[in-house]
C-alpha cells in the first residue's frame, strides 16, 4: 500500500497580495495624520503628543446657583473644553421618591418630639426643600434633571497645568462650586469631554429646571440682546452681535484701531443699521469718507470750507426750553468761546483772559442778550462785534489785531456770518476736508458747538460721530470740550463715537482716557505693534487678546459692551459694502462699471 502526500496548492496571486499588503502598509490615512505621536495616560493627568491634559468634575454645588456663575471659566484665555450631560427624569417616578422621603423624615421629626430633642434646622431645611419641589413638580412649573459637568484644560507644560489647574479650582471654589481632578479615571475624563456626547465617568447631581437653567454656558461669551443692530459675527460661537447702545449706562462709543484696519467701515455700517430704526446721525469728517454714503440715505452733506457758502456763527446760542438750564446758557457759550478763542490765539495769560471774558459777555450785551432766556432767541452777534469790543476796552487792542484776520482778513466770512444750515435730516455730515491745516481744528470746534447746542434745544436719539477725534486731543480747550460732551451726552439722547487711528495720542491724553472710562461701547480693531501695550493696559487685556489685536484682519477685533467683551468680526451685506465701502481699487473699479453702464 503506497501513500502519497499530498502537495499544498501554489496561489497564483500570493506575490501580488504580499504587494498590495505592504503597499497599504505603507500608506498615511487620515487616521494616522490627525492621531497624535503617543498617548500617556498617569495618575492625575494625560501626555497626548505635546500637550499636557488633566480633567475635572464638579463634585459639589452650593444651595443657591445665580445666572452667571459659569462667566469666569468661559473666558479664560486658555485651551479647555467643557461638557455637560443632561439626563430628564420621569416626574411620576420622582413623586413616588419625594413621597417617601417625606414620610420618612417626618416620621424622624416626630421621634425626636417625643423624646424632647432640640430641633434640627437641617431636618427642616430639607423638608422644606422637598414640599417646594413636589409643590413644582405637581403643578408643571419645573422638572428634575440628573446633571454633569465636566473640564478639560490644556497646557504645553506641567508648569502650566498645574498654573491653569488653580485657576480652574480657584475660580469655581470661590463661588462654592467645588472641582475634583478624575484621578485614576483620566481616560474616562478626557473622553467625556470629547465632542462625541458619552458620559464615561456618570457623575450626576439632581437639579430642577431653575437650576440646570443657571448652568447655561455661553451666557458671557455670547454678546447680544433682544432688541438693537446687528454690530457683526461672534468670533467665539459665530453668533450674532446684536446691541442697543443706548440700553447701555450711557451710549457713547470709542473705536481704536490702526490706518487701513476698518475703524470708518464698521462705523458707517453702525450708521447705516441705526438710520433704519429712526436714529439721527451726526458726523464731523476730516476726509469726505461719509458722502457716499450720506448723499445714498437722502443726508445733508454740508463742507464746510473757504469757498463754500455754508456758515457757522459760534455765537449762537441754544434756545432751552428748561429754564435753569436756559439761565446757564449764555454763561455756557461764553465758557467754550473762550476755548475757541484759545485755539485761534493761542493760550492766553491771565490779563489777556480776563479782558477776553469781559469782552464776550459786552458782545452779547450789545445784542441785548443777557443771562435772561427770553433775549436768547435775538439776533447774535459776529466776531466782527467781538472785534469791535475789544477795540474799545483797555489792553483790548493787540487781541483784536490778532483776530482781525477771521473779520477782515484772508479768513474773513468763514466765522463771521450768520449760520446759514440746519440740522433737518436724518444724516448731517459736516466736511472739513477742504480746509487748511490751521483753520481745521478751529472749524470743529465751532461745528461741534454748533451741534451741541442743538442737541440741547432739540432732545431725541442721536449718533454723534467724530472722525479721527486725535484733532481735538492735541489742543487742551477742544479736548475738554469733547470730554464735557461724552460725560453729558446721555442726559440729552446722544451717543458720542470718537474714531481715533493715533491710538498713543489718544490714549496719552488724560482726556482721552477719560472718555474711554466714560464711553460703555469699545471697538478694538488690529493695532500696530508699538501702541498695543498701551491698549492693553488701558483695556486689562490679556496675553491672547493683544495677540488676536495684533494679528487680526480687517475688520476684526475686540468688542466691548458694558463689562462683557467678545472677539468680533464685522460683515457687511453686498448692498451695505457698496454703500460704506473707501477701498480706493474698489471705488476705481465700481466708478468703472458706472461708465459701462452709461
Amino acid at each position: 500500500m503506497s501513500f502519497f502526500k499530498k502537495q499544498p496548492v501554489e496561489d497564483p496571486f500570493a506575490s501580488i497580495k504580499e504587494a498590495q499588503q505592504i503597499y497599504r502598509e505603507g500608506v498615511t490615512t487620515l487616521r494616522d495624520i490627525i492621531a497624535p505621536e503617543a498617548m500617556e495616560i498617569t495618575f492625575n493627568y494625560i501626555r497626548l503628543g505635546n500637550y499636557f491634559i488633566r480633567s475635572f468634575f464638579v463634585l459639589s454645588y452650593p444651595r443657591y446657583l445665580y445666572t452667571e456663575w459659569l462667566s469666569p471659566v468661559i473666558n479664560f484665555d486658555v485651551t479647555m473644553d467643557t461638557s455637560l450631560y443632561i439626563y430628564p427624569i420621569n416626574t411620576q417616578d420622582v413623586m413616588k421618591k419625594l413621597k417617601t422621603q417625606v414620610g420618612r423624615l417626618e416620621s424622624r421629626a416626630a421621634m425626636e418630639a417625643e423624646k424632647g430633642m432640640v430641633r434640627d434646622p437641617q431636618l427642616e431645611t430639607a423638608y422644606e426643600d422637598i414640599e417646594t419641589l413636589r409643590d413644582l413638580l405637581q403643578k408643571g412649573e419645573s422638572k428634575l434633571f440628573h446633571f454633569a459637568l465636566y473640564f478639560t484644560v490644556y497646557a504645553k507644560s506641567k508648569e502650566e497645568l498645574e498654573e491653569n489647574t488653580k485657576r480652574l479650582e480657584s475660580a469655581l471654589n470661590s463661588q462654592l462650586v467645588y472641582v475634583k481632578q478624575s484621578n485614576l479615571q483620566q481616560e474616562q475624563g478626557f473622553d467625556s469631554c470629547l465632542p462625541m456626547a458619552k458620559d464615561k465617568l456618570k457623575i450626576t447631581h439632581n437639579m430642577d429646571t431653575g437650576a440646570l437653567s443657571t448652568c447655561f454656558p455661553f451666557i458671557s461669551s455670547e454678546l447680544t440682546s433682544n432688541s438693537g443692530i446687528l454690530y457683526g459675527i461672534n468670533r467665539h460661537n459665530n453668533g450674532l452681535i446684536l446691541f442697543d447702545r443706548f440700553e447701555l449706562e450711557n451710549a457713547n462709543s470709542v473705536v481704536l484701531a490702526k490706518s487701513g484696519a476698518g475703524k470708518s467701515y464698521a462705523v458707517k455700517l453702525e450708521i447705516l443699521r441705526s438710520l433704519m430704526f429712526g436714529t439721527e446721525v451726526i458726523v464731523i469728517d476730516p476726509e469726505n469718507e461719509y458722502e457716499q454714503l450720506c448723499k445714498a440715505v437722502g443726508g445733508s452733506y454740508l463742507s464746510i470750507s473757504l469757498n463754500s457758502p455754508k456758515r457757522i456763527n459760534p455765537f449762537d446760542l441754544p434756545v432751552l426750553s428748561n429754564k435753569e438750564e436756559g439761565r446757564d446758557a449764555l454763561r455756557s457759550n461764553v465758557i467754550t468761546l473762550h476755548g475757541l478763542m484759545s485755539l485761534i490765539l493761542g493760550k492766553m495769560n491771565a490779563k489777556d483772559d480776563d479782558v477776553m471774558d469781559k469782552a464776550l459777555i459786552e458782545t452779547y450785551a450789545s445784542k441785548g442778550i443777557t443771562a435772561d432766556p427770553a433775549t436768547h432767541h435775538l439776533k447774535p452777534p459776529t466776531m466782527e462785534d467781538l472785534q469791535k469790543v475789544l477795540m474799545s476796552i483797555t489792553g483790548g487792542e493787540e487781541l483784536a489785531m490778532e483776530i482781525r484776520k477771521f473779520t477782515t482778513g484772508s479768513f474773513a466770512g468763514l466765522f463771521n456770518e450768520q449760520t446759514n444750515i440746519e440740522l433737518n435730516k436724518q444724516m448731517i455730515v459736516f466736511s472739513t476736508r477742504d480746509l487748511e491745516e490751521e483753520l481745521r481744528p478751529i472749524a470743529m470746534y465751532i461745528i461741534l458747538n454748533y451741534i451741541w447746542n442743538k442737541v440741547k434745544s432739540d432732545i431725541r436719539r442721536r449718533i454723534l460721530v467724530i472722525d479721527e477725534s486725535w484733532y481735538f486731543l492735541k489742543y487742551p480747550d477742544s479736548a475738554q470740550f469733547i470730554f464735557s460732551i461724552a460725560k453729558r451726552s446721555r442726559k440729552y439722547y446722544l451717543g458720542l463715537t470718537t474714531i481715533s487711528q493715533d491710538v498713543e495720542d489718544f490714549l496719552g491724553s488724560p482726556y482721552g482716557k477719560a472718555i474711554v472710562t466714560n464711553s460703555s461701547l469699545s471697538l478694538l480693531l488690529k493695532q500696530h505693534p508699538a501702541a498695543v501695550d498701551m491698549v492693553a493696559k488701558t483695556f486689562n487685556l490679556t496675553e491672547a487678546e493683544k495677540y488676536l489685536l495684533l494679528n487680526a484682519e480687517v475688520g476684526e477685533g475686540l468688542f466691548f459692551a458694558g463689562l462683557n467683551h467678545v472677539a468680533i468680526a464685522t460683515v457687511p451685506s453686498y448692498s451695505e459694502d457698496m454703500l460704506v465701502t473707501t477701498n480706493p481699487k474698489q471705488l476705481e473699479e465700481m466708478a468703472k462699471d458706472e461708465a459701462e453702464e452709461d
